[in-house]
């Protein structure tokens, strides 16, 4: 059994038995017409149609050190008797004419790769009909016209990257919201805000976090090969990503990482869980207030060792764009941070002018794939924090109502005194003290506890009265004086200068036809 043959397309081949050459093609006359029907779509007359792609070692295909990036192929797989096209693919080949639909007559086909190219038009409905067709790779190729449906029915398919078009989508959830392209896709969800927003922060693959007083809103979607998420938590973000991690032999992939050690770094929460993305990964800012933004991007390598070991030379490179403008190319965390499980953040300004802040992570195929495992490669981000350069409209009306509270509760506060000190509750002994210095008594002065020893502590058989200010008592000294004590009732609704002027009345009478009252 023959296995797989990398083929160069610039030779692509009509495949029949020609026996004057002496040898016999083994594929199939449907697949031979079906090429050369691809070769005329792409517009490709020079294409050598005598020779066997399937046979490398009589007429091989495969350029020998083709130009990196510019590589073209053709699989088959071969038994003793028939070949059958497997794969196809050309990458920045000089390519005017439109995807072929006649690759559908190819019906062995799994894998379709095409980048690079010029051709126009959008995917034919025809290419539906690839039922083994695993990875779909048509990446900048200048393709338009709408998303087709039946893309979401090919449940073979691991690998889909449409990445860098000029696709149509139509958003049909509102009857407001117009077509646009696929870049451009979230000014039709932002038809829907209510208000701005002019803060961002997202714990990127993790739960909620509060760092510093600023909350980190969840992002645990687990993600997949083709996924759209939109916050219901906070409402104002979404992302995209694109890509299979085709490599690592997983039947369910994983789009948040976690590390497996301890980190020590601050805000360590943080960085704890990371969303990684096999090819594209996408953050969108909605409802976001026109204006310039600072956007902070918390990176920390928690998957590439930093030992001696030999897993620890993986390399993580991806792309940066913010605002689709590139801001950063070949971006390594583990050299930014000098080592891993160490933080890195960068900041990049953007300017926001359709209320839609865009921040894309690109992996375009440079670093390693297997280091320390397979399927080590991509965008991973930790955390997102995008902040106003300007000061937000409302705060002055924020300041204010801030203002009004802290008054009335002071109001509310200095009333609650006021009506205390009002019935006594308060200032009580200070306000006694005055009133007796400011009254020129004929009587001297007891503690409470002189005061309750003479009472026998306010006893009911020593009650000889009661007034107008509360009950009298009959009291007797320690050195045998009697004495009347006159205790201010609580219910009384008079006051203490009014108690202690009766007092100071009594006190001061003298007369030749008084007599004291004999209290025994």
């Amino acid at each position: 059994m023959r296995t797989k043959n990398s083929v160069n397309l610039a030779f692509l081949i009509l495949l029949s038995c020609f026996g004057g050459i002496g040898f016999c093609f083994l594929l199939p006359q449907d697949e031979v017409d079906a090429l050369k029907q691809v070769a005329k779509t792409l517009g490709r007359p020079d294409w050598n149609f005598t020779v066997d792609p399937c046979d490398e070692k009589r007429f091989p295909w495969t350029i020998q050190n083709p130009v990196k990036g510019s590589e073209s192929y053709v699989n088959c797989n071969c038994s003793s008797t028939v070949c059958h096209v497997i794969g196809i693919g050309f990458k920045s080949r000089n390519l005017l004419g439109t995807l072929p639909p006649e690759l559908v007559r190819l019906p062995y086909l799994g894998q379709m790769e095409i980048q690079g190219t010029n051709m126009v038009g959008p995917i034919p409905s025809t290419l539906s009909s690839l039922k083994n067709l695993i990875e779909m790779i048509l990446r900048n190729c200048n393709i338009s016209g709408e998303l087709p449906d039946f893309l979401a029915q090919m449940t073979n398919l691991k690998v889909l990257d449409l990445s860098y078009n000029n696709f149509t989508w139509l958003y049909t959830g509102s009857t407001s919201c117009q077509q646009g392209a696929v870049h451009e896709v979230v000014p039709c969800l932002t038809s829907s805000c209510h208000g701005k927003n002019y803060y961002l922060h997202i714990n990127c693959g993790g739960e909620e976090e509060k760092i510093n007083h600023t909350r980190y809103v969840q992002d645990d979607d687990p993600g997949n090969a083709r996924r759209y998420f939109e916050s219901s938590n906070g409402g104002n973000w979404a992302f995209s990503s694109t890509g299979d991690f085709m490599d690592n032999d997983l039947d369910n992939e994983i789009y948040i990482t976690r590390n497996k050690s301890t980190l020590s770094m601050p805000d360590a929460e943080l960085y704890m869980q990371a969303r990684i993305s096999p090819i594209s990964l996408t953050y969108y800012g909605l409802c976001l207030g026109n204006g310039n933004y600072t956007v902070n991007l918390h990176f920390a390598e928690i998957i590439i060792t930093n030992d001696d070991s030999f897993s620890s030379l993986g390399k993580r490179i991806f792309d940066v764009y913010i605002q689709g403008k590139l801001v950063r190319k070949d971006f390594n965390i583990k050299d930014e941070a000098r080592g891993s499980n160490k933080v890195v953040v960068k900041k990049f300004p953007a300017l926001v002018e359709d209320n839609t802040l865009e921040i894309h992570l690109y992996w375009a195929g440079k670093g390693t794939t297997a280091l320390p495992e397979r399927g080590t490669y991509g965008p991973l981000i930790s955390a997102i924090a995008v902040e106003p350069g300007f000061k937000p409209p409302g705060g002055k009306k924020i300041v204010a109502i801030a203002v009004g509270i802290v008054a009335s509760m002071l109001f509310l506060i200095i009333m609650i005194l006021g009506i205390l000190r009002w019935k006594g509750y308060l200032g009580r002994e200070t306000t006694m003290h005055e009133d007796l210095r400011g009254i020129d008594l004929q009587t001297g002065s007891f503690t409470l506890r002189q005061i309750k020893a003479a009472t026998d502590n306010f006893s009911a058989a020593n009650k000889i009265g009661e007034g107008g200010f509360g009950p009298v008592f009959k009291g007797l000294l320690s050195d045998g004086t009697i004495i009347a004590v006159k205790m201010l009732s609580s219910k009384s609704k008079q006051g203490n200068r009014e108690f202690l002027n009766e007092i100071g009345v009594i006190s001061a009478m003298q007369h030749p036809n008084l007599v004291p009252k004999n209290i025994n």
